[in-house]
């Protein structure tokens, strides 16, 4: 991706392109070509022996950074973009940025290690949306499936309605969660404990740097990456819960999180692209399972997309199609794990009650 930036900002006219192409229609083609990959490493693999792998996501931050920052201000430096080529090209690095950026930045999210944090602090910063590590950790792998987790896309609910609900609710929902957490300490929610002030911070520096690069037109072209790149993150999100609910066991209770919980897929192209966040069945079930470890599942035991992520949420723009191609999916998982079930209204509307202890 980065050759294909640069090739874009070098070249400009249908060069600019190129990364939405790759993005979505090589990686769906490669996958089309390569077919799935169903072997499954094995979990007990010391962390030692993932060196190169963790490499991978410990460099990426200063890549991303670099090519960002050094394209506001080439960009705005040069006369050989007109502005529609600068939009396409930005559209591109917003491809990069939530594809790879906030991909990465989920896998460092969930690791104890204090650099790997701190670098998914900056991946998201990079895209101004750092909430996105306090509602992960503490709202949606705690309440996927829920009512409490708005992330967990609804049956029939359309990716558009869905987007507006998923950006109007979570940084709230996150302040929420980091505020709850520092009262059980006995501090107060503007404590300096509460990492709302390092995400203002960093996401501050970010903005600074884009305007001192570029100006007004390099801080807009940082904002249109950004949104590119949140955009991106929640059709990811969409795609990976849709339907997909836990049985309500009454009084607030709900089941635990098991594999069926979240859409799997094997196909091999965009689990490279994606360092196997498809095998998403298996990240809810064992959430500090580093990236090569993930298992992949069977239909018997997860359910499974008909195609990969690139393909699915260039599917889910169009909702009529989405719906055509998901919602029977949907309703045989639930006739297959829940036929006692009788009415699923209120789970589609998400009227169950609120889990017990989220609120």
């Amino acid at each position: 991706m980065i050759p294909l930036a640069l090739a874009g900002g070098w070249s400009g006219g249908w060069a600019t392109a190129a990364l939405p192409l790759y993005g979505w229609v090589m990686i769906s083609v490669l996958d089309a070509l390569l077919g799935d990959n169903d072997e499954n490493p094995d979990p007990a693999t010391p962390e030692h022996r993932l060196v190169w792998h963790r490499a991978i996501t410990l460099i990426w931050f200063p890549v991303q950074a670099v090519t960002l920052f050094g394209m506001i201000w080439w960009v705005t430096h040069t006369g050989h973009l007109g502005m529609g080529e600068k939009i396409a090209l930005f559209f591109g690095m917003g491809v990069i940025s939530g594809t790879i950026g906030i991909v990465y930045a989920h896998e460092l999210l969930h690791q104890r290690n204090r650099l790997e944090r701190w670098l998914a602090d900056l991946l998201l910063a990079s895209v101004l949306y750092s909430h996105f590590r306090s509602e992960h950790l503490l709202v949606h792998h705690l309440w996927v499936g829920t009512p409490r987790d708005a992330v967990t896309a609804r049956y029939n609910e359309g990716f558009h309605r869905y987007f507006a609900r998923v950006l109007r609710h979570c940084p709230g929902s996150a302040w929420a969660a980091e505020t709850r957490l520092l009262a059980r300490a006995g501090r107060r929610p503007l404590d300096r404990r509460n990492p709302f002030w390092r995400y203002a911070a960093l996401q501050l520096v970010m903005l600074g740097a884009a305007l001192a690069l570029g100006g007004w037109q390099g801080l807009a072209l940082f904002f249109w990456q950004a949104f590119v790149a949140v955009w991106q993150l929640e059709l990811t999100n969409y795609v990976e819960h849709y339907g997909l609910t836990r049985k309500h066991l009454g009084d607030g209770r709900y089941e635990h999180v098991l594999p069926r919980h979240s859409w799997n897929s094997a196909e091999t192209a965009s689990n490279w692209l994606l360092i196997n966040l498809q095998r998403h069945s298996d990240h809810h079930y064992k959430p500090d399972r580093r990236f090569p470890l993930l298992q992949t599942y069977s239909e018997d035991e997860a359910p499974q997309l008909p195609r990969g992520y690139p393909a699915m949420t260039a599917m889910a723009m169009v909702p009529p199609v989405w719906r055509r191609r998901m919602n029977p999916r949907v309703r045989a998982w639930r006739r297959k794990y829940y036929p006692e079930v009788e009415d699923w209204k209120p789970y589609n509307r998400g009227e169950t009650p609120m889990p017990r202890g989220s609120i």
